[in-house]
């Protein structure tokens, strides 16, 4: 079976080692990362990765207008999309749904509550419980 890829990306260089640690140690997944919305778009459509866990405030490009320019690509609008953001306000989480995002969650990330959605969106095997099982054929 093929790994499934996931495109990380953050301009905090500590948030995307946090989220890389948790995807990589956690779920079998081949993990990609962008530092910006803009190298988000060129990783993308290049790597074609199942899903996308994206910060909204970044430099050049914001998650906002990179997750509207994924959707506006044949070969990008149909990959789920998570934005994750400091910003939990109503407006904030209303203008991620309307760039495209499938998910949206507020930091400080819940490790649970990521995992599940990697589940929902991707599969990852994780249980809830602190540990993965094998993936069913």
């Amino acid at each position: 079976m093929d790994r499934k890829k996931v495109l990380l990306v953050d301009d905090s260089s500590t948030a995307l080692m946090l989220y890389q640690m948790l995807v990589s140690n956690r779920t079998p997944h081949q993990v990609l990362t962008a530092k910006d919305g803009a190298e988000a778009v060129e990783v993308a459509v290049r790597a074609m990765p199942d899903l996308i866990i994206m910060d909204v405030v970044m430099p050049r490009m914001n998650g906002y207008e990179a997750c509207k320019e994924l959707r506006s690509r044949n070969a990008s609008k149909k990959i789920p999309i998570i934005l994750i953001t400091t910003q939990g306000q109503e407006e904030s989480i209303e203008n991620g749904y309307k760039s495209g995002c499938n998910d949206y969650l507020t930091k400080p990330v819940n490790p649970a509550e990521l995992l599940a959605l990697l589940e929902r969106y991707i599969g990852t095997g994780y249980t809830g419980h602190g540990g993965t099982q094998d993936q069913k054929k």
